[in-house]
């Protein structure tokens, strides 16, 4: 089995989220690309607009009508969710031949080295980097990187944040997330 981790605040998840992780599936040929929402990302420390569990739901949401995405609750109520100790508990649910993959915006990975045990977890995934607009990094040698340069979608989740905000309907938001968010009262 090929499985890609797939985390973030998801706050929340929209269609480069989603077109991210279809491009990785096909291209790599993944079986599963695994969506976890980060419960307290380290960092972006008390930056989360949305509450987990509306997050995990939207997730749940935008992914229901793909069967090789799967949304975690892997991070739920930790302290911090650090990349490694994510990684370590995947790894221990699958085989020892299977391929683990970490699916990763070019914007977070240019800060890999900032991260917790960053050379363990080069050690233990291949990355698959998606290109983000305006946005540069170096791969550093301890680590495996596949570029998945053909998708340069301009959808920011701040941008769908200040866009609801102000009553409008952003772009690039799935209709039924759209709808979560507007019963729910996110990001008003």
């Amino acid at each position: 089995m090929k499985l890609a981790i797939f985390g973030g605040t998801f706050d929340p998840i929209h269609a480069g989220h989603l077109a991210a992780a279809r491009e990785a599936s096909t291209r790599f040929a993944l079986d599963r690309v695994l969506f976890i929402p980060a419960a307290h990302p380290p960092h972006k420390a008390g930056v989360t607009h949305a509450p987990y569990d509306d997050r995990v739901r939207m997730a749940e949401l935008a992914c229901r009508d793909d069967a090789r995405f799967e949304v975690s609750r892997l991070e739920e109520g930790t302290a911090r969710s650090y990349s490694i100790d994510t990684i370590e508990k995947v790894r221990a649910m699958l085989a020892p031949g299977d391929g683990l993959y970490f699916l990763i915006g070019a914007d977070a990975f240019a800060e890999i080295r900032t991260w917790r045990r960053w050379t363990d977890v080069a050690r233990a995934v291949r990355f698959l980097v998606v290109s983000r607009p305006g946005h540069t990094y170096e791969i550093p040698a301890e680590v495996t990187v596949d570029r998945i340069d053909s998708l340069e979608i301009p959808i920011s989740s701040s941008e769908i944040r200040r866009t609801l905000a102000a009553g409008g309907i952003p772009e690039g938001l799935p209709p039924a997330v759209l709808a979560y968010a507007r019963d729910h009262h996110l990001y008003n």
